[in-house]
């Protein structure tokens, strides 16, 4: 029986060529981007762990966490390593049952610790796929597709008529959907829908939490009425009766997800009717519970399209198997500036790009972090 011999963290701050979402390259700490309300770092922040077995086998998770690292691997150091060393990484189902309980009745299913849990949760699927010589998509029960299917997520332009020449560059290079992230105003909004979808591309619409029921009912509807793909994070996110009422009143999908964590949040959702389509990221969620709530999803009726945002190869990678392992997968995210930055801690980069990602075959995630990069 293999055993956990040791747990390590590392808080990653990565610059890149270009920030997330095209944010000013040279800001500083972290800031806000109008309307919008949470804080963006100009780098690539994440949390990698490793968990050694005691015959040397490395498995690797990440988190999401896109600001101020440094708070998961606390958790992770002080709170879940001390839990870890001795067990056996193959029991991932019962770890994770030990580890979501050490701080279950405190309300620490969500936020900072939530994320901790994720990264070791990748990084116990990653070191048994290691230790038994099966992809993670195989442990899953396997995988239901070769390649994952994903939409452009961004066109990190100033103007329309700038978004909409990027769109047809990504349309020459095969890609088929993309994601606008907007949130300026109604009218503004269906405007550069409309620039960008003269290209050919279907089109949907993240709006960053930013507007109120009235407001989301008629972008909703301007979106159905062009064929919209679907309508991303239009309300407070903790708003499930404000979102139940917009799905009513809405013909397209409203899609949640990204700021849950866990299947009881979800199960709230999809028992209220409150979204059309499920966003969790393997990062805050982890590979164990993504698929319990896939499963919810799929009771309800409801597609999965994985949330991908700022992770780099390691949680990358370990969408990309999850998102091959569901039978109700409706696309993955790709977000191309952060694929770009992701494959710079890895010896190899993630094959893929805006027509889809092969599942690498393992063991493991099917992916090796390079320590010297580290």
């Amino acid at each position: 029986m293999a055993q956990i011999r040791q747990v390590r963290c590392f808080p990653v701050k990565l610059r890149h060529r270009d920030a997330y979402l095209g944010a000013p390259a040279q800001e500083e700490g972290y800031f806000v981007r109008p309307p919008w309300r949470s804080l963006y770092s100009a780098r690539f922040e994440t949390l990698l762990v490793s968990i050694t077995a005691d015959d040397g086998t490395v498995g690797w998770g990440e988190a999401l966490a896109p600001v101020a690292p440094e708070v998961p691997a606390a958790i992770v150091e002080k709170l879940l390593a001390p839990v870890l060393v001795g067990e056996d990484p193959t029991r991932i189902r019962p770890l994770w049952d030990k580890l979501t309980g050490l701080m279950r009745e405190r309300g620490h299913l969500t936020g900072h610790q939530a994320d901790a849990l994720a990264a070791v949760d990748i990084a116990l699927w990653d070191l048994t796929g290691r230790l038994t010589g099966r992809s993670v998509a195989s442990l899953l029960g396997g995988a239901f597709r070769e390649s994952v299917p994903v939409y452009v997520s961004g066109l990190p332009r100033p103007t329309d008529a700038e978004r909409a020449e990027l769109a047809g560059e990504w349309a020459a290079k095969g890609a088929t959907m993309v994601k606008l992230h907007l949130g300026h105003g109604v009218e503004k909004d269906l405007a550069t829908y409309d620039a960008v979808a003269a290209s050919g591309l279907r089109v949907a619409v993240d709006a960053h939490w930013v507007y109120d029921v009235p407001q989301a009912v008629r972008l909703a509807r301007g979106l159905a009425e062009r064929g919209a793909l679907f309508l991303e994070a239009p309300l407070a996110p903790e708003d499930v009766e404000g979102h139940r009422e917009l799905v009513r009143r809405a013909d397209l999908p409203v899609a949640v997800g990204e700021t849950l964590r866990n299947r009881y949040e979800f199960a709230h959702w999809l028992g209220r009717r409150a979204v059309g389509l499920v966003q969790p990221d393997v990062g805050r969620t982890g590979i164990t519970e993504l698929m319990s709530i896939a499963e919810l999803a799929a009771a309800h009726h409801v597609r999965v399209a994985p949330h991908h945002s700022t992770g780099l190869g390691v949680a990358l990678a370990a969408g990309v198997h999850v998102s091959a392992a569901l039978g109700n997968l409706a696309f993955f995210e790709y977000q191309p500036t952060t694929c770009e930055a992701a494959g710079s801690i890895l010896t190899a980069p993630l094959p893929g790009d805006a027509t889809g990602f092969p599942v690498p075959s393992g063991p493991g995630l099917g992916v090796d972090v390079d320590p010297a990069a580290l």
